[in-house]
């Protein structure tokens, strides 16, 4: 069986599909009536706007008993999850009303794109992320608004087919014009902004959650690392030096016990630096930086790297700790006889491509920090995909956005 893991860095593909959907198809609605006549568009509108008054009653009375029942509640801890729980509910109505109006009305409306789920985030971030959901309160305006409306509609609609019968069309075809703005104006995307907006407040919660992650750990392996060894290193050096006179030898041996240690704090300190930013990927770029890591891994590994130029260094940095973090993985889980890293540039994209004749297997919930590499690519507009069927080979690739450094130095 083939496991395939995708991350995208934006939305999903069906929403992408309804936007090509909007380019390629028949504008929205059909054309008005050349003859007072009832065309099929006209039973389609008719039973629109007879529906209006049932789905207005359903949508105002959920939109105010959940709204005003979270915000009644606000002051306690169950206020703000009801109010998230109310405006999720908003979109899915969002959604029974766009299919509604597409169907009976043919308004060719892009489905809003989901938003992207990050690990990192708290639950308060997220409820307060739902709560700011602009599309949910559009959602809840449409509510209130449509009860008068579908009042309206409904009675005009019954006498202007009674009463009214020749020019019911024209009167018809009036009202659904209005059915078809307000559902263009409050239950469609406003051009995907304000979904890319939420997913970039996401994104700045991912890389700050990992930016105090990093530090963390930077500041673990000083206290346990370097810095003990110090400790140490100081306490044998007074000792040493009160012995000096009164046993040579002995002190000879403690400074040179002092002089092991000297030289452990240091390659934890060059490890610890390397971690951070290496000096080699400053000094002379990807290629030897990925050999240098290559040369560190418990399997042959094979390094094409083919750039016409260095890449921003925000973006080499991370490519270089995707690929660090892969061949890590190939160490400790793969099991392989060799491995393979290339690194080259496509138009505005930066990919990178690990491969390895190990076990596979590999997915973003198996504990080896794919998940983490997966919310760091996507932080920048990245793509993250693993193909590891069981048994092998496993390839990872990975895209990131290219920028050039001269852009970003400047």
């Amino acid at each position: 069986m083939t496991a395939r893991t995708y991350t995208i860095p934006f939305g999903e593909p069906g929403a992408a599909q309804g936007a090509a959907g909007d380019r390629t198809g028949s504008p929205d609605g059909p054309p008005p009536p050349r003859l007072l006549k009832y065309d099929r568009h006209t039973w389609k509108e008719m039973a629109h706007l007879l529906l209006n008054l049932p789905v207005a009653v359903i949508g105002f009375v959920y939109v105010v008993t959940s709204l005003t029942t979270g915000a009644g509640m606000s002051v306690t801890v169950i206020g703000l999850p009801l109010l998230a729980a109310g405006l999720a509910g908003a979109r899915e109505l969002s959604r029974a009303e766009r299919a509604r109006a597409r169907a009976l009305l043919g308004v060719r409306t892009a489905e809003p794109r989901r938003k992207r789920k990050r690990g990192g985030q708290s639950l308060l971030a997220r409820l307060w992320s739902s709560v700011k959901d602009p599309l949910g309160w559009r959602t809840a305006l449409y509510g209130f608004i449509r009860l008068p409306w579908g009042i309206l509609t409904f009675v005009v609609t019954m006498v202007s087919f009674v009463v009214l019968w020749p020019v019911s069309p024209f009167i018809l075809r009036g009202l659904a014009n209005v059915d078809r703005a307000m559902v263009r104006g409050l239950l469609s995307p406003s051009d995907d902004l304000e979904v890319r907006i939420a997913e970039l407040e996401s994104d700045r919660g991912v890389v700050v959650d990992t930016a105090a992650a990093d530090l963390r750990r930077i500041e673990r392996d000083l206290h346990d690392g370097a810095q003990a060894r110090l400790v140490n290193l100081a306490m044998g050096l007074g000792l040493a030096k009160e012995k000096l006179t009164e046993d040579p030898d002995a002190a000879a041996a403690m400074v040179d016990e002092a002089h092991g240690e000297v030289k452990l704090a240091l390659q934890e300190l060059r490890d610890l630096a390397r971690g951070i930013h290496p000096a080699v990927l400053t000094d002379r770029g990807l290629d030897a930086a990925l050999s240098s890591v290559a040369a560190r891994c418990t399997v042959p590994v094979t390094v094409e790297v083919d750039l016409p130029a260095r890449p921003a260094p925000a973006i080499e940095g991370i490519a270089y700790f995707t690929v660090s973090e892969l061949l890590q993985n190939v160490s400790k889980h793969s099991r392989a006889r060799s491995a393979s890293v290339d690194v080259w540039r496509a138009d505005s994209r930066l990919l990178i491509q690990v491969s390895d004749n190990g076990v596979g297997g590999a997915d973003l919930s198996g504990g080896t920090g794919m998940a983490g590499l997966a919310e760091r690519l996507g932080a920048v507009d990245g793509l993250f995909v693993i193909d590891s069927p069981t048994g092998g080979p496993t390839t990872v690739t990975a895209e990131l956005p290219w920028r050039d450094r001269q852009d970003e130095q400047k």
